[in-house]
């Protein structure tokens, strides 16, 4: 529940929050620490999958919030793009296009309706890319390296629990 309120209360910033400035240099710096604050956010998820006592759902709950804050970032950074020079995709994005394109470079089904024109949209949708691939494969991985820890976790405490020779409380 805590995830879906989380990812609902992004998508709304996203569309009501007033993104009226262009985008600059320090878009891309905004961005790019947008990335690392997903990845301290991932860091400090996997730390908690590893306690938890159920790590499968402490699993879901860290993708469910760290996905779409990733997936805003960019549809920002994309709105934000056009909003500067309109002539960067083959069309003009809305919030709601630019949150598609996101989507459509996330899940990499490809580029139709919307396409990056210019050399900085394909620019910021090559890097994009190259970071799903990247949240992709570490990411999950350092998530199921997480949930097998945390499934280990009770079985080690059980049986340091043995070793010291203290009685199981059964």
């Amino acid at each position: 529940m805590r995830s879906l309120l989380t990812a609902g209360i992004l998508v709304i910033a996203y569309y009501l929050l007033p993104l009226g400035s262009a985008f600059t240099a320090r878009t891309v710096i905004a961005l790019v620490g947008g990335i690392a604050a997903v990845a301290v956010l991932l860091s400090w998820q996997i730390r908690k999958i590893t306690l938890s006592p159920r790590p499968e759902l402490r699993a879901m709950e860290a993708l469910a919030t760290t996905l779409p804050l990733y997936v805003l970032l960019f549809a920002t950074a994309y709105f934000l793009m056009e909003r500067s020079v309109s002539n960067n995709f083959s069309e003009s994005l809305s919030r709601t296009d630019a949150l598609y394109f996101t989507m459509t470079v996330v899940s990499t089904v490809g580029f139709g309706d919307v396409s990056p024109r210019s050399e900085s949209a394909r620019l910021l949708a090559t890097g994009q890319m190259a970071v799903n691939l990247v949240l992709i494969g570490v990411a999950a991985r350092l998530l199921v390296s997480a949930v097998e820890q945390g499934r280990l976790q009770p079985d080690r405490t059980a049986a340091a629990g043995r070793d010291t020779g203290t009685p199981d409380a059964r």
